[in-house]
């Protein structure tokens, strides 16, 4: 993975890791690869997946059973909730991108419609 230096090392380990939920890559009761694990896989010091994994139990999206692991939540609505936000957020800066190449909401409407049409 490749980091950005914009953002937080353990934000974009959180981003990942909530788009492997979303995208059904882990599933709901899923445990998620140990601090140790992860860590040697993503060539970061484990306590930024421990931070990582903490920030995800607060968001409760994951959580961790003393001596088993963490695992994902098996809520199919806090992970539908979770899919909705990260689309959102996704159309949102889309959106503010194209109003800043000086795009009206009509013709990002209009280029949108046009590249589904093409995607088909």
């Amino acid at each position: 993975m490749i980091f950005n230096d914009n953002l937080p090392i353990y934000i974009q380990i959180m981003n990942l890791i909530k788009k492997r939920i979303v995208i059904g890559e882990l599933k709901e009761g899923d445990k998620l690869p140990s601090v140790r694990e992860l860590s040697t896989e993503l060539k970061v010091n484990p306590n930024t997946i421990q931070r990582s994994y903490q920030e995800l139990e607060r968001e409760e999206l994951v959580f961790t059973q003393r001596g088993m692991g963490t695992f994902v939540v098996e809520n199919k609505e806090i992970i539908k909730d979770l899919k909705k936000n990260m689309a959102s957020n996704i159309v949102k800066s889309f959106i503010t991108d194209m109003k800043s190449l000086g795009f009206n909401p009509l013709e990002i409407i209009e280029l949108i419609n046009d590249s589904v049409k093409e995607v088909k």
